[in-house]
């Protein structure tokens, strides 16, 4: 009599022959071309000998892998250094990655933890065409508490989010962009003097985060840290603000670690690098 016990229902998405518990659960050709592709990109690129002896593979193995990635676009070569590099098809898969990892989806997410373990509102902002501009903001619960309309947009140079942007811009293109746009002065605190702006952002990239000091506006405060694209290029910030009273000399450390952290956390679920800080 024919056995009638059903077979076991496959997964969705896997193939009807699958790999057998002997057999190895990757491919390895595939896994070949990942890891040289990944190595390619988080070295900036290398000669055949290069990639043949950070991978441990034999140069042969490597050239086959490399003319295959090349085929697809995944790499090429620049023939006068015989360097390999990442080619123009594995960024348009990293594209497809950014899409889908918005910038402000992810970033609510970590200005709301940030607003629970600080108590003050917490603010993402981009920079755009010599400004910030705020993307978004979670409130706190506090009866007193600063407030940006998503939308609205804020200067360099009297902002949290704008003097952190700064600090991690090169000397020459901050100095282009006060001569572009000026530093206006919005309250007795504001810094219109280039030295003393230029001064306190070399403060800021020295300890990782800015501290608008009523600079914008009277009684209001805000402490903000750096976002980083793919490219370790800065392109927003995340800060906490609020009235000056909670923002204390002694309430600042623990305020400023706090913005890192949820920089460094956005940084990275964007697909971002951190950039190593050379010590001045």
């Amino acid at each position: 009599m024919k056995d009638q016990t059903p077979s076991p229902r496959r997964s969705r998405g896997r193939p009807k022959n699958a790999f057998s518990d002997g057999q190895s659960s990757t491919i390895q050709a595939l896994d070949r071309g990942l890891s040289v592709l990944s190595a390619l990109a988080r070295d900036g690129g290398g000669t055949l000998s290069d990639v043949s002896m950070r991978l441990g593979m034999p140069a042969s193995t490597a050239h086959r892998v490399l003319a295959t990635l090349e085929k697809h676009g995944y790499v090429d070569m620049d023939e006068a250094s015989q360097t390999w590099r990442v080619g123009l098809e594995a960024f348009r898969v990293g594209t497809s990655f950014m899409q889908r990892t918005n910038l402000l989806e992810v970033g609510r997410a970590s200005m709301r933890t940030l607003m629970e373990q600080t108590g003050e509102t917490a603010n993402l902002g981009i920079l755009d065409n010599d400004h910030v501009v705020f993307i978004g903001q979670v409130e706190t619960h506090n009866p007193i508490r600063a407030f940006h309309r998503p939308g609205s947009s804020g200067p360099m140079h009297a902002s949290g989010i704008g003097k952190a942007l700064l600090a991690a811009m090169p000397q020459g293109a901050v100095e282009n962009l006060f001569r572009r746009t000026g530093l206006q002065q919005f309250s007795p605190k504001t810094l219109t003097e280039p030295e003393a702006l230029l001064s306190d952002l070399r403060i800021t990239r020295k300890r990782g985060w800015s501290f608008d000091n009523e600079e914008r506006y009277e009684g209001m405060c805000c402490v903000a840290a750096v976002i980083y694209d793919s490219f370790r290029e800065p392109i927003a910030g995340i800060s906490v603000s609020g009235p000056s009273a909670r923002f204390a000399p002694g309430a600042l450390p623990a305020l400023g670690a706090a913005v890192q952290t949820a920089a460094r956390d956005v940084t990275a679920q964007i697909g971002g690098e951190m950039p190593q800080i050379a010590a001045e």
